[in-house]
């Protein structure tokens, strides 16, 4: 489907919600299928807290397809045939787009501390720079889900005109304290590892030996992602083989699972990232800036189509159902509520792909 990976560099400074300023800075992305000649044809995807540009389809010798394999691709619902897609690396991320660890100029040595804290709406910003140096100026849909999701309704505000159809799957319009406490858990998980070295740690320790700090956090945002049926239909309560039922360290299945996803994550994540974007996540709050919630959606001139998971424990379907209800109150009509009957919990709008890609495939086409 002609994938393909760029970064592009900006001199410019990128002023930031923050008011601080990042200079210079590249941004990462990843393209599939053909861009047609009016450039009409564009679908942007917004992707996750650890995601990354690599959303689809595989390079010559690698094993594991981009992230959202199943729904980007040759008649998948997004249709690689029809569209030409675009997913980028957001700011403060640590696969190849400027983050933490990247070199501050016009020195020689990481950022790490001296990052800019960025927003969900920085992360947005940056992307229509990238997208007007690329001369795309409007494209055909924003789809994400999670972090993905926010950016997406961060870009039906902030440009409303960008975007014929935004989807948003799995998000909130603002980060809730059930969602900041288990980042919180992470966070003080990382700091207090002694192999963290408050920052300055050589990332290439990392990469090697892991952090078990970072695996302990992750192990709690991963029960975050899941839910009470999914891990009961997934792990019951199985032992590993090769424990006792009465060995002090004897380890269920769930157990098991979670260390190895753990200890695998702090090998291929970067720390100083983690952190930076759970702030992203954490500050998100789509009505900062205006008097209310309200007020900052009445921007909003996209056809908006909300997807929301029942068994979503970290940012509930009711939520999603808040925005819906909103635009209802201030008399938008241009925006639907899809609820996937799902007990899989947050990372279904990675997983159940089935439940909902003949949705997503209808908004594309014009018949939803």
């Amino acid at each position: 489907m002609n994938l393909q990976t760029h970064t592009e560099h900006f001199t410019n400074p990128l002023y930031l919600e923050s008011g601080r300023i990042l200079e210079p800075y590249d941004i990462t992305y990843e393209t599939y299928g053909t861009l047609n000649d009016d450039k009409s044809n564009v679908v942007v995807i917004c992707h996750a807290l650890t995601g990354s540009h690599h959303a689809a389809g595989t390079y010559e010798g690698e094993s594991k397809a981009g992230w959202w394999d199943g729904f980007i691709g040759p008649n998948k619902a997004v249709d690689t045939n029809k569209y030409f897609v675009i997913c980028t690396n957001v700011i403060g991320s640590c696969f190849g787009s400027t983050g933490p660890m990247s070199t501050m100029h016009p020195h020689h040595e990481p950022y790490r501390y001296k990052f800019p804290v960025v927003s969900i709406k920085d992360m947005v910003k940056a992307q229509r720079i990238l997208f007007d140096r690329l001369g795309i100026h409007s494209v055909e849909a924003i789809i994400g889900g999670s972090m993905g999701g926010m950016q997406a309704l961060q870009f039906a505000i902030n440009f409303p005109n960008f975007a014929k159809k935004v989807v948003s799957m799995a998000a909130t319009y603002a980060t809730q304290p059930w969602a900041i406490a288990f980042n919180k858990v992470a966070s003080e998980a990382i700091l207090k590892d002694p192999d963290f070295k408050n920052g300055y740690y050589d990332p290439k320790d990392i990469k090697e030996n892991g952090l078990s700090g970072m695996a302990i956090g992750r192990m709690a945002g991963h029960i975050s992602f899941l839910s009470h049926h999914s891990m009961s239909e997934k792990f019951g309560r199985e032992y590993k083989r090769n424990d006792g039922l009465f060995e002090l360290f004897g380890k269920f299945q769930v157990e098991s699972y979670l260390e190895y996803n753990g200890n695998n994550f702090t090998k291929w994540f970067d720390p100083l990232t983690y952190l930076y974007i759970t702030k992203a996540i954490n500050i998100y709050d789509l009505a900062r800036g205006y008097d209310s919630l309200e007020d900052a959606l009445k921007n909003i001139n996209a056809q908006l189509h909300l997807i929301g998971f029942k068994s979503d424990m970290l940012f509930l379907s009711e939520e999603m159902k808040v925005i819906g209800d909103t635009l209802k109150s201030i008399g938008n009509e241009k925006h639907n509520y899809f609820e996937v009957d799902s007990d899989y919990g947050h990372d279904a709008f990675l997983v159940e792909l089935k439940k909902f890609d003949f949705y997503v495939k209808e908004v594309l086409d014009g018949k939803e």
